[in-house]
């Protein structure tokens, strides 16, 4: 069984910092269906849609009948575990600073065998001819460090402190004992996000306020807490996120970007410019001014130690995807944001940092009140965040309305665009 993750040390100032090696990442195009479905959670293979065999490893036309009708299809992941192999040699760097680590090859029960990392918690496969039973376990997809998917062989039945492996913080983001930024304390969901942080085990969580005179509902909740820090942090203003991230940027180890500027104006319901420059001056120049000061920080340990820096956590929203016109100006700033997580995500990649973007449906705020339900609870929307970190997950669409408006953008964006400019 997994031995509960201790507290590590404070790391010794003098001992060098070590710098990030990526596992092999290089993936053909026909093999990226697998990390798009890993990105978002799912373990996805090929199945031929003439003969219905399932496909693995990729491949551009099925093994049996030869038909290039391959779709990709959420699997269930059960299987056996037919052998196993303990590296403790590789010529791979990566590999090389994280041995012994473990492999095997496992026949799942739709058919393929592949090959997996094995989690800790896994049952070693009997001899030849002994009489123990066969060894169950349930394959997932994961993104490594590199973000490329790979597979991972679980037990059967969960553990309580599975999610401790070795293996498997290597393909997460975990907040336990991490020390983390959220941007802004002050909204219901900010104060959500802190609980839940706090909940899953972060040694430090930093709370941005900008404007400390304002004295809002549940605020002192969170800052009674001992692991919550308030620091003053103001979006708008540049000097103040340099100075911040002057005075902890070398000690974070994930940043949640949550702050934001939402109004429900489109293009002729308001006059004048002010209320876009201000969604933009926070949901897209702020997510730059973060980025330039706190980026090269988290790059730079993201291999140091147990806890290195993991990941940047940015709140879009379902809009950014296609324009929601009662919300125009505030679907515009996310589109700008979208596409500049995108970039960051570019940027970060080499390093190993993970970032995920996060699509939330309309959230049960002042700025959704007239919007019917179902709304996306704060609760909620944290939950799915820290769930996101755990799991290593990419890219993240909390509640009903984002997941039938994803479903909706990925099969004809025209239509969406259409069935939105109608009223939805």
């Amino acid at each position: 069984m997994t031995m509960p993750l201790m507290k590590p040390r404070r790391k010794n100032p003098v001992l060098r910092t070590r710098q990030m090696n990526l596992p092999p990442f290089a993936r053909g195009r026909t093999a990226l269906g697998m990390t798009a479905a890993a990105a978002e959670g799912r373990f996805a293979l090929q199945v031929c849609q003439r003969c219905q065999a399932v496909q693995y490893p990729p491949r551009d036309a099925c093994h049996v009948c030869l038909s290039p009708e391959l779709k990709w299809t959420a699997q269930g992941g059960a299987g056996e575990l037919l052998s196993e192999t303990v590296l403790h040699h590789s010529n791979d760097p990566f590999y090389r600073e994280r041995l012994p680590w473990r492999l095997g090859l496992v026949r799942l029960d739709v058919g393929p065998t592949v090959i997996v990392h094995l989690h800790g918690d896994v049952a070693s496969p009997p001899a030849f001819g002994a009489e123990r039973g066969a060894v169950r376990v349930h394959v997932g997809a994961r993104l490594d460090r590199a973000g490329a998917a790979v597979l991972i062989g679980f037990p059967a039945e969960e553990s309580e402190h599975m999610a401790d492996d070795k293996m498997l913080r290597e393909m997460t983001s975990d907040p336990k004992f991490r020390k983390i930024l959220v941007t802004d304390g002050k909204t219901e969901v900010g104060q959500a996000l802190v609980q839940a942080l706090v909940k899953a085990g972060a040694d430090i969580v930093w709370v941005g306020h900008a404007e400390p005179w304002k004295k809002l509902p549940g605020f002192d909740d969170i800052t009674r807490l001992p692991q919550v820090t308030l620091v003053p942090l103001d979006l708008t203003n540049g000097r103040s996120v340099t100075e911040l991230a002057g005075e902890i940027g070398g000690k974070v180890d994930v940043v949640v970007n949550n702050a934001e500027v939402h109004r429900a104006y489109g293009i002729a319901a308001r006059r004048g410019t002010d209320v876009a420059k201000a969604e933009m001056d926070i949901n897209y120049f702020g997510l730059l001014r973060l980025a330039q000061e706190f980026g090269p920080a988290l790059k730079a340990r993201s291999a140091d130690g147990t806890t290195h820096a993991a990941a940047w956590v940015n709140l879009l929203s379902i809009y950014a995807l296609s324009n929601y016109p009662p919300h125009g100006t505030f679907s515009a700033s996310k589109a700008a944001a979208y596409s500049l997580a995108q970039c960051l995500r570019a940027e970060m990649r080499p390093s190993g940092i993970r970032v995920v973007n996060v699509f939330p449906g309309p959230i049960e705020d002042e700025w959704n009140q007239n919007l019917p339900p179902p709304k996306v609870a704060p609760a909620a929307l944290a939950s799915a965040i820290v769930k996101a970190l755990k799991e290593g997950i990419e890219d993240v669409y909390p509640g009903d309305v984002a997941q039938e408006w994803v479903e909706r953008w990925r099969e004809n964006p025209k239509v969406l665009e259409r069935e939105l400019a109608a009223g939805g």
